[in-house]
């Protein structure tokens, strides 16, 4: 599963990072860097709940994140 991260500078300079792949996976940060580890580290705890409800077979799951 490759995760594709989409950066995008908003005008009172804050950054904003998505993944469209996951639903509701989007988060700020003050540098671009900030805003990418943070919407990884969001991106690694939904993949995690989904294996532990069962939605995601765990060893069907390895992640590569892709800055945009």
């Amino acid at each position: 599963m490759i995760l594709k991260i989409e950066l995008e500078q908003e005008e009172d300079g804050r950054w904003i990072a998505e993944i469209p792949e996951l639903s509701g996976v989007m988060l700020y940060g003050q540098t671009q860097e900030e805003a990418r580890t943070k919407v990884q580290a969001l991106a690694l705890r939904v993949l995690a709940e989904r294996i532990e409800n069962g939605e995601t077979q765990p060893e069907l799951v390895s992640v590569t994140f892709n800055a945009a």
